[in-house]
């Protein structure tokens, strides 16, 4: 932005959450071709469960240059330090969702003793050039990296059985580093032309990436926690298992696509990427190598048309090709996920400021990667799963100074291939319902000008509990609750969460890790833009 600009935000809130952000742009010279804009922020929270805690620092700086009338060059970084210290892995089905003989367990007890440190960073330029009206330039580049380490003495503590007395929960400690470096190169050109009385817009280019990925880690036996008198920090013993793996993974993708106005309401969209890939897996324990490799081609197409001005029905068809990153616990290698979507659709603008959309999609996803459940670090691979749905939002301005956002989303996510689940069975931690109402007024004028109020109401369906659906989370409806003023550049808000206190479950990750959702929630900002 040329204009100056800035931005202090500071919120604090119950379970001792507390961050400041500030976003800071404007010219760095007098003849406003060199811009700057920098965000960051710092959160220090806590949670309902003992002893949780997260700390975080962002900061995401963004450099622009005109390097002429044609031409201007981004500068982008961001740098993420974060500690989730003792983050709650969840609860056992029994004691939670199902009864327990000793009664139910406390919605805030905790089982993990670790702590996870972590920091990401990502780095890069975008380089754009226009040669003329009918021809331009976009090329990118972009490192990033993510490292994240449960190291002694703050391993994690994992549930890995529950005993029959509905008490004493067994539990493996384990140690963790995973470092993973991500290139990329993208290159776009793009040309608009007719044919006739036919425009294009059509775009040819290429990305090319690199991506490394080194994991290491430990498995130790360890004691045995009473869930309902539990005592912390005994010491881990025999080493059970452990693992040192590098995964290197190199890709190439060249695309074509053409946006074809055919009218000024019929819009059409072609095109298609191939990919190719060569991935090494190594063990560097075992001292063995395996390798593989593939390509495909993933073909798009979409269509708009606006029959009439407030009116557009669209359609689109897309396949995708991507590698899996890393290997299972039993050392074999991923295979690349693929996918298939189809997705029909209505926007209609009911007035100006109101508008609403209509959607009917069916997915297809094979071999997705879900968390491994009995090994912690680990993800296994489903078949095959496929989700068919209806989506139906309403957006916009009711009357002056009342605005409105409701939804309600169908999904039917089933397993259509597997060699071990089921046929059938609902994808795990997926619900057939969820609906929302989100709905804001302020006062426009008088003495209560900037004055506003919001509710929120939301609604999530039963969700499958586990791969083997033995279980279901049960459906839960929240409210939420809003108090805010605005009056020029300072603005002022009191957030409420779970207003009415219900105790639900969140999600599932199997029968021992339930997660308790988070109960009643207060959360007060104070903003400033100058």
């Amino acid at each position: 932005m040329p204009d100056p600009y800035y931005f202090a935000e500071a919120t604090v809130g119950n379970f001792n959450f507390y961050r400041g952000e500030v976003d800071l742009s404007g010219p760095i010279n007098k003849s406003q071709n060199v811009l700057y804009r920098l965000n960051a922020s710092y959160r220090d929270q806590g949670f309902f469960t003992d002893f949780s805690q997260t700390r975080s620092l962002v900061i995401a700086p963004v450099l622009s240059l005109a390097l002429g009338e044609n031409t201007k060059l981004t500068l982008e970084g961001i740098y993420k330090d974060l500690e989730f210290k003792q983050i709650s892995f969840g609860l056992p089905l029994i004691g939670t969702i199902q009864s327990n003989p000793n009664g139910r367990i406390p919605r805030d007890r905790n089982v993990n003793e670790g702590t996870l440190d972590a920091d990401g960073s990502r780095a890069g330029f975008t380089l754009e050039h226009q040669f003329s009206e009918s021809w331009s330039l976009q090329s990118a580049f972009q490192f990033s990296r993510y490292f994240s380490s449960y190291s002694d003495p703050k391993g994690a503590t994992f549930p890995t059985q529950l005993l029959p007395d509905g008490r004493t929960l067994e539990r493996v400690y384990f140690t963790a580093d995973y470092d993973q470096r991500d290139y990329r190169f993208k290159t776009d050109v793009i040309s608009k032309f007719t044919t006739g009385s036919i425009r294009h817009q059509l775009l040819l280019g290429f990305d090319l990436g690199r991506q490394t990925a080194n994991s290491n880690g430990v498995d130790r036996e360890m004691a045995p926690l009473d869930l309902f008198n539990p005592i912390y920090g005994q010491l881990p013993g025999d080493i059970l298992f452990e693992y040192d793996t590098n995964t290197v993974t190199d890709e190439l993708g060249l695309i074509i696509q053409d946006q074809i106005t055919i009218a000024n309401n019929l819009i059409l969209l072609v095109g298609g990427r191939f990919n190719t890939f060569s991935q090494t897996d190594r063990d560097l324990l075992a001292d063995t190598k395996t390798s593989q490799s593939g390509n495909a081609f993933s073909p798009r197409a979409g269509i708009v048309y606006k029959p009439i001005s407030p009116i557009s029905l669209y359609a689109n068809y897309s396949r995708s090709f991507q590698p899996a990153i890393g290997q299972a616990f039993d050392g074999s290698d991923f295979e690349p996920t693929r996918g298939t979507q189809f997705e029909l659709g209505v926007k209609a603008d009911l007035n100006p400021r109101l508008s609403t959309t209509l959607a009917v999609y069916q997915i297809t996803q094979s071999n997705v990667l879900t968390e491994d459940t009995s090994n912690p670090g680990f993800s296994v691979q489903t078949g095959e799963q496929r989700s068919r749905g209806v989506e139906v939002s309403i957006i916009g301005e009711i009357l002056p100074g009342w605005n409105i956002f409701a939804s309600y989303a169908y999904n039917d996510a089933r397993i259509t291939e597997d060699n071990s689940i089921p046929v059938g069975n609902r994808v795990q931690r997926t619900t057939p319902n969820a609906a929302s109402l989100w709905t804001t007024y302020e006062f426009q004028q008088g003495y209560l000008q900037g004055l506003g109020f919001g509710l929120g109401l939301f609604y999530v369906g039963d969700r499958a509990g586990d791969a083997a659906n033995t279980f279901e989370v049960p459906s839960y409806f929240l409210t939420d609750a809003a108090v805010f003023f605005k009056r020029e550049r300072f603005r002022v808000a009191l957030n409420i969460k779970n207003l009415f206190n219900v105790n639900y479950f969140e999600n599932a990750f199997g029968p021992l890790r339930v997660s308790p959702g988070a109960p009643f929630t207060v959360q007060g900002s104070i903003s400033w833009t100058f």
